[in-house]
């Protein structure tokens, strides 16, 4: 029997015996945060003492003018280390060096499509860093000003990101497998005066024309006048693109005879640092907003803490840049705490199944985070791709983007942890800033499907639809309800917008927009979004516990459940799945309905069953649950499509039900 088999066959006992993972004696002798007692000292010490706690550890940024308050807390409007100065870009790169990291592997880069492999040390990124920034600013770019970065995967968006931190501009990085429509909304609704993009990109052998798309995006915002002055352009691929005279700059014409020394421009504690949009269900995307001071500090300690970050470690995580776990936790959070990182261009299946283990073979990095998704298509792709690689750099497994369920956390433990590395089940948001929850891996007792406890200064509450708190064991709405420095500061361009959002339905409370319940223990379980809670005959069921139960089968590879409009129930339980084997029948069908109620109950037993060979995905990996409710009621889709990933998958889903 193969190791994923074995796994596989112990997904029902952990779902029934609520199984707990202790972490490994060695790891918590070394940990930062070691005993429970620990953690729960920190937690003690920042709940009895908000402001406090924060100044104490704001002592580690290198403010270039001290902050004369904490905190300034008028709900939902906060402002952190009200009067201090800092700047991003220094506190990742000028303050390491200044502490003797400076000839430290800040960076490495493996990219497609030949395995192109470059390194930096901090001195050697900070050089990087600082010609950029004075290119930028020879263009005329000045703080406050929006610079939007529509970029591969290469060290040029790290630098690019950087760069724009250390002039004081606040940088929107738009992910570089969107539209040209998606660019120019952003651009327009940011106003951006500047974008830096790149020739073309790989992915998966195939060269991406982003500056073509750049260009229909600045042509296709003429009805309304474009704020965008400069474009510039890396080589990358070498593909032809047309350069337009007086607004297009080659990256290496901006920096040649640049200063390796520019300084950093000292902002507010509360001056923006970069936008981030992400979709909302209806409507066009939402700019999130997140400031300096308080993002930074956020984003270094909750690498710090979770990742357990040492000066000996390679942290890879695998997110692109053009989302939050990009911003916080390839860029900002582990240059800040002065770790290495890895970077790679290209797909996890390109050129073959095995890529990624074959680069912690060579690269050995120690901390690989990674999305629940990609773990269920590790598994999907079988374990000929995984045998034979050398994985045991590794020391700390973390997931991000969705839950993860019960059967793929047992799986990536055992087969890539190989059992002795914890595995960090992080809950966050592009809202956040940073993880809110999650274990701790030198002190924190997991169980697969949890996020287990808040951070020490964060305070998560579970409410009604009225506002009051819910016993152990009732799902509800989850909030926060004390302000944290690596919060959304507001919505670009709407205020309005930002209020509605997050702060009116629990008024004086942050509405993360999640479901969770507490267990008997006190540990969180996030039960999907508010919206992806199902309501049938009256009884509350959580998609994510349906999806858990249907890939917990051996045929199954990966389910989404959502509900449909029902006469008599309200709802009904519609779930698609693809397989992992087997045939598409009907006599499966039958299977996975008695499967679903042995593992949960007759009322989640699904109503109809979809097998599709895929399903539709953001280019984040997040399956559009939204998309597929619609399929299920037969409505014509409707909102947001522009992070679907593949547009092929969607017509197909049509398709199926016409």
């Amino acid at each position: 029997m193969t190791m994923q088999e074995k796994a596989a066959g112990r997904v029902a006992s952990v779902m029934q015996e609520d199984r707990v993972f202790p972490p490994p004696a060695e790891f918590s002798s070394r940990a930062r945060i070691g005993s429970m007692a620990a953690y729960q000292k920190l937690y003690d010490e920042a709940k009895n003492d908000l402001e406090g706690f924060w100044h104490a550890r704001a002592q580690t940024l290198p403010w270039s003018t001290p902050y004369a308050k904490v905190l300034d807390w008028n709900p939902p409007h906060a402002k952190w280390f009200v009067g201090g100065r800092i700047n991003a870009s220094a506190a990742c790169l000028d303050h390491q060096i200044a502490t003797g990291k400076g000839g430290k592997t800040a960076l490495v880069w493996v990219g497609e499509p030949t395995g192109e492999r470059r390194e930096f040390t901090f001195e050697q990124l900070h050089a990087e860093v600082c010609r950029v920034a004075a290119g930028l600013q020879k263009l005329g770019i000045q703080p406050g000003q929006v610079v939007s970065i529509y970029m591969p995967m290469t060290p040029e968006l790290v630098i690019a990101m950087l760069a724009c931190a250390r002039i004081g501009a606040v940088h929107s990085v738009i992910f570089g497998g969107f539209s040209s429509e998606a660019i120019a909304d952003r651009n327009q609704d940011a106003k951006a005066v500047a974008v830096i993009t790149a020739d073309g990109g790989w992915r998966r052998g195939a060269q991406l024309p982003l500056k073509k798309n750049v260009d229909d995006a600045l042509k296709s915002a003429a009805h309304e006048p474009t704020s965008v002055k400069n474009v510039i352009v890396l080589k990358r691929t070498g593909q032809a693109v047309d350069m337009v005279a007086g607004r297009d700059v080659w990256w290496h014409d901006l920096v040649a005879g640049q200063p390796a020394d520019t300084p950093p421009v000292a902002m507010d504690s509360e001056a923006p640092l970069f936008i981030l949009y992400t979709s909302g269900s209806t409507g066009k995307p939402k700019g999130i907003k997140h400031t300096t001071g308080g993002y930074i500090l956020w984003a270094k300690t909750t690498a710090e803490w979770v990742f357990d970050l040492r000066d000996d470690d390679l942290f890879w995580c695998t997110a692109d840049c053009g989302w939050i776990t990009g911003h916080s936790y390839v860029t900002y959070g582990p240059l800040a705490a002065g770790a290495s990182i890895l970077i790679y261009e290209g797909a996890p299946n390109a050129p073959h199944e095995g890529r990624f283990w074959e680069i912690i073979e060579q690269e050995k990095p120690t901390i690989f985070y990674t999305a629940p998704t990609a773990i269920r298509s590790f598994m999907k792709w079988g374990m000929q791709h995984i045998e034979g690689h050398d994985l045991s750099s590794l020391r700390l497994l973390g997931t991000v983007g969705e839950g993860i369920n019960p059967e793929a956390w047992i799986w990536y433990h055992e087969v890539i942890g190989g059992k002795r590395c914890p595995i960090v089940d992080t809950w966050w948001q592009t809202e956040t800033g940073g993880i809110m929850m999650s274990p701790l891996p030198g002190c924190t007792p997991t169980k697969p499907g949890s996020c287990t406890l808040p951070l020490p200064g964060v305070c998560p509450e579970i409410v009604d639809a009225a506002g009051h708190p819910v016993e152990k064991g009732e799902g509800g709405w989850l909030v926060m309800t004390k302000p944290w420095p690596g919060m959304l500061r507001g919505i670009w361009g709407d205020d309005a917008r930002f209020v509605e959002t997050y702060w009116s339905r629990v008024p004086g409370k942050y509405l993360a927009g999640d479901n969770a319940r507490q267990d008997k223990d006190g540990y969180y379980w996030i039960m999907g979004r508010i919206d992806d809670v199902l309501n049938v005959a009256g009884h509350r069921l959580s998609t994510i516990e349906i999806e858990s139960a249907l890939v917990s089968h051996p045929s199954v590879a990966e389910a989404a459940a959502v509900g449909r409009p029902h006469d008599v129930k309200g709802e009904a339980v519609a779930v698609f799945v693809t397989l992992r084997d087997g045939e598409p029948t009907d006599a499966l069908k039958d299977v996975l309905r008695k499967h679903v109620r042995h593992q949960i109950g007759a009322l989640a037993a699904p109503d109809d069953i979809h097998f599709t060979a895929s399903l539709p995905k953001t280019r984040s990996g997040k399956i559009m649950r939204r998309l597929l409710r619609d399929i299920a009621a037969g409505k014509e889709t409707v909102g947001d499509t522009t992070t679907l990933e593949d547009y092929s998958v969607l017509a197909k889903l049509r398709g199926d039900q016409e």
